[in-house]
């Protein structure tokens, strides 16, 4: 199959996409497809009467993958990097040649990659992707909207609320929140933003940072649960083996997430007992559902060390795909090699919205 795995683009999480569509496009090229890595940001400046040798360019675009730092990476400046001055997201010939491949490999991170806003681009343009629908993508993307979703569907999540530009110097009483609290950005993911406050200082600084990762228009605030986290990944509607998380600081943030000896990864986990994980597992199927996911995603828990129970805390609809992500370790657990998990991607997406009915 001819296939774009289309990365980078101007989130937060930019390197982490990067490097997920590297790894994504390596193990293709190793299956035997004709895999490119194209950033849907820059795209690639190429004669359009040519672009059908992209598809048998040496390098496979392989270049661009520089590696992931220790900190976020500058979007104000990648914004003025790009030759052209159109303001489009979409760099040049990333339509034309994700038109051309047999299917494109999204492995977009945050924003307007995981937001629903390039799925429903690509419906109406025609172009065959892979993961979850531009609806689920947007309703999972909101953390206020899927904790709303998860209430009704009667998944386990912490209370919570959000807080706006006209909202967030309220005072907490008011609000009905006591210290320790979670501080996050409403949309976002890698836990970019993200903060644990004991104090008014901390809460107050924390607010205002969450307000600037990425044009965040509302910020979620949410108790503080003290216990161990978890991740369970699920395909086609099915969960995968929980992975335990275990940060090296007792923080699971953009550092220990990324960089190598950041936390122990441990599937199957040691701290849960089977009746406890078969539990997880089908919540994580239900919120899955609830949200109207398809194809893949990624739902992450955690359990109160003060009483056992387990409270669902988001759903990435487009979870990190590096070799050494969580949700490929779950898939190895299953018995599914990273290509193997790659492919069967797609033929999920494939199945989910382009097979003809019989």
């Amino acid at each position: 199959m001819k296939i774009i795995v289309l990365a980078g683009g101007l989130s937060p999480e930019r390197d982490v996409s990067l490097i997920s569509g590297a790894g994504i496009c390596r193990t293709l090229l190793e299956k035997g497809h004709q895999a490119f890595l194209l950033d849907v940001f820059f795209g690639l400046p190429y004669d359009s009467a040519r672009l059908d040798e992209v598809f048998s360019l040496p390098d496979h675009g392989l270049s661009i993958a520089k590696g992931i730092q220790t900190t976020a990476p500058d979007l104000k400046a990648l914004r003025t990097a790009r030759q052209d001055d159109s303001s489009c997201y979409l760099g040049p010939n990333v339509t034309e040649l994700c038109r051309m491949a047999d299917i494109t490999f999204i492995a977009l991170h945050g924003s307007d990659g995981e937001n629903g806003k390039i799925q429903a681009t690509f419906d109406l343009l025609g172009i065959r992707y892979t993961g979850p629908n531009s609806l689920g993508c947007a309703l999972s993307m909101n953390k206020l909207v899927a904790k709303q979703v998860f209430k009704m569907s009667r998944v386990p999540t912490p209370r919570g609320t959000s807080l706006t530009a006209s909202t967030k110097d309220l005072p907490l009483e008011e609000l009905g929140y006591y210290l320790p609290l979670v501080i996050k950005p409403c949309s976002g993911g890698s836990s970019i933003g993200v903060y644990i406050v004991h104090t008014e200082e901390e809460y107050r600084s924390a607010i205002h940072q969450s307000f600037y990762v990425d044009g965040q228009e509302e910020v979620v605030i949410e108790p503080y649960i003290k216990g161990r986290e978890y991740a369970c990944s699920i395909i086609a509607g099915k969960a995968l083996p929980i992975v335990e998380i275990i940060p090296k600081d007792g923080i699971f943030n953009y550092a220990n997430k990324y960089q190598q000896g950041g936390a122990a990864e441990l599937c199957p986990p040691v701290s849960l007992d089977s009746k406890t994980q078969k539990k997880m597992r089908k919540a994580a199927e239900k919120a899955f559902l609830s949200l109207r996911l398809d194809v893949y995603a990624r739902a992450d828990f955690i359990v109160d060390e003060s009483d056992g129970k387990f409270y669902c805390l988001e759903m990435n609809g487009l979870p990190g795909m590096t070799p050494a992500s969580l949700m490929p370790k779950a898939a190895k657990a299953a018995g599914l090699e990273y290509g193997d998990l790659c492919e069967k991607i797609i033929e999920e997406s494939i199945a989910a919205r382009y097979s003809s009915p019989e």
